[in-house]
């Protein structure tokens, strides 16, 4: 293994901390978790006390135990992208200030819909920046122009894992935490183009190319039984009111819900 960057840094920038989260994330698949996991513990450990550590030490576990109980805050086992964001202490964590914006998820759909000008599902690199801006500034987080520019290179290096130089509302979702990224409920969900347009055309009755709020509430509830998953009604009514932002006046269009359900993050 390479050794490690930046962990021993009182303050991390926004490209350094991508550079400690592609160094953990070995198999890039989005968590630092298992070996991975181990491998990170121990060294931030090390970076900490400026000393070795002993993995083999039972004190090691405990401790590994600890940081993970005051980390992982949705208790998987792993951790994400938001979650290191908190570990590390990252300059005006940008991420963070992502989280103060976006606190909901709707408000994460309403910012995104409002940059997907092309209603493509993806953002462009020159959308990207706008984007951002709106967030620093919605933030109260003073910024000038260079800073800006890398908060958007960093941003596509951390989401565009296919390198096209755009990003797709899965992975922009990524930066929320956890319990707020309703897209990640619909993990389980993802339904192939041929199954969410016979869902589609099933619930568009009038044949119109949208659905309504009350039509998309019985086609979430049908989902979530077709799944077996368990659906209390304040989350169906979050995800619901998140999924609305991205309509246009109350009309949810085929290709905003077919971003939510079928669009698979590309890994």
């Amino acid at each position: 293994l390479a050794q490690p960057p930046h962990l021993h840094l009182a303050e991390v920038t926004a490209s350094q901390f991508l550079d400690i989260w592609k160094h953990f994330d070995t198999d890039g698949n989005g968590y630092i978790e298992g070996k991975e996991l181990e491998n990170f513990f121990r060294e931030l450990e090390s970076a900490r006390r400026g000393a070795g550590v002993d993995p083999t030490n039972p004190t090691f576990r405990e401790k590994m135990k600890e940081f993970m109980q005051k980390f992982d805050k949705n208790k998987d086992g792993r951790i994400e992208m938001s979650e290191l964001a908190q570990i590390l202490p990252t300059e005006e964590n940008f991420l963070l200030c992502f989280r103060q914006f976006v606190s909901s998820s709707a408000e994460f759909m309403a910012a995104w819909r409002r940059y997907d000008t092309d209603r493509s599902g993806y953002i462009e690199a020159n959308e990207l920046k706008g984007f951002l801006s709106d967030l620093l500034q919605k933030a109260n987080r003073h910024y000038d122009d260079q800073k800006l520019q890398e908060y958007t290179q960093t941003i596509l290096r951390m989401f565009d894992l296919n390198g096209d130089g755009k990003l797709g509302l899965s992975e922009m979702a990524r930066l929320l935490p956890v319990q707020e990224n309703f897209l990640l409920k619909f993990q389980g969900v993802k339904l192939t183009t041929e199954e969410f347009n016979a869902i589609f055309t099933y619930y568009d009755k009038d044949g119109n190319g949208y659905i309504d709020e009350q039509e998309l509430d019985a086609l979430l509830r049908d989902l979530y039984q077709t799944n077996k998953k368990e659906m209390d009604v304040k989350n169906l009514t979050g995800y619901k009111q998140s999924i609305m932002s991205l309509s246009d006046g109350g009309k949810l269009y085929r290709g905003e819900l077919e971003i939510v359900l079928c669009r698979e993050p590309i890994v």
